[in-house]
């Protein structure tokens, strides 16, 4: 687990999965997304937006992630190898990133 800790702290990542990205932002990098493919046949248009999309859950969405020690496997592909070895099952529901110099969420 030491190694996810690493992660986040290294990664930046704003939520755990898609389902706790909010909407309303969701809807506006769609909205981005769509202006930028502006003129292009509509279902062409859409797998590009939705490629954006999942782009774009890879960088803010932790268990998207692809893990920093290696690329090639995404965080919960990392804790589904840690459930089996372990034999137990491990949710990850939040988590909490400090910076120095920033204030505390229960300072600010």
């Amino acid at each position: 687990m030491k190694d996810i800790t690493l992660h986040i702290a290294a990664a930046h990542p704003l939520y755990v999965s898609r389902a706790d990205v909010p909407g309303n932002l969701i809807e506006a990098e769609r909205e981005i997304y769509k202006a930028q493919v502006k003129g292009k046949p509509d279902n062409v248009a859409e797998k590009i937006v939705e490629g954006k999309l999942k782009k774009f859950y890879s960088t803010v969405c932790l268990l998207e992630q692809a893990f920093i020690k290696n690329p090639d496997v995404t965080i919960k592909d990392l804790l589904t190898g840690k459930i089996a070895e372990l034999g137990e099952n491990i949710v990850i529901r939040r988590f909490v990133r400090y910076l120095v110099g920033e204030p505390l969420p229960n300072e600010a």
